[in-house]
């Protein structure tokens, strides 16, 4: 499954894929799934190269690397610092998506950085107070989607939700 999650223009992509396709792209990210000496599925992300996950078979190491990967773009985000776009897949790698309590608001950490505005532009662009933009941002802090919709929409962005069959 991927998804795919704004763009300029409306449109939407007819291919699967992690790359920006015009200014979308999807919120899935490259991994390597092998196996130990243990017999455990061990993940790593080449976009993120120190985060690590394993789990006791794939189906398990699949929800770990989701956990994970939601939990280094927290991180960073926290951080406040720069949240790659996804590289393409590399041969034997596979998409694992951006969980959605997060998703929402790397597209809006990623449209703030790309437009190189500030919190307070943004909040005047949306009519409420600078600390409001803030909590938005915050991986910490539960935002409703319509707000964080609004906020993309006052950046020129979209909201575009897919769901595709699994692999």
């Amino acid at each position: 499954m991927s998804r795919r999650f704004f763009a300029d223009d409306g449109s939407i992509a007819s291919r699967r894929a992690s790359q920006p396709v015009g200014s979308m792209f999807t919120f899935s990210y490259p991994a390597s799934f092998e196996q130990d000496e243990d017999g455990r599925t061990v993940v790593g992300f080449s976009d993120f190269p120190h985060a690590h996950t394993d789990g006791k078979d794939p189906g398990e190491a699949v929800e770990e690397a989701i956990d994970c990967l939601g939990s280094v773009i927290a991180q960073r985000m926290a951080d406040k610092l720069d949240v790659p776009l996804p590289s393409k897949p590399k041969s034997g790698q596979r998409l694992v998506p951006v969980p959605l309590w997060i998703a929402g608001k790397l597209a809006l950490y990623s449209a703030v950085r790309e437009k190189g505005i500030t919190n307070s532009e943004l909040a005047r662009r949306l009519g409420v107070r600078e600390t409001v933009v803030r909590r938005m941002l915050d991986p910490d802090h539960d935002t409703r989607s319509e707000k964080l919709q609004a906020a993309l929409e006052a950046l020129g962005k979209r909201v575009v939700v897919t769901v595709e069959d699994a692999a």
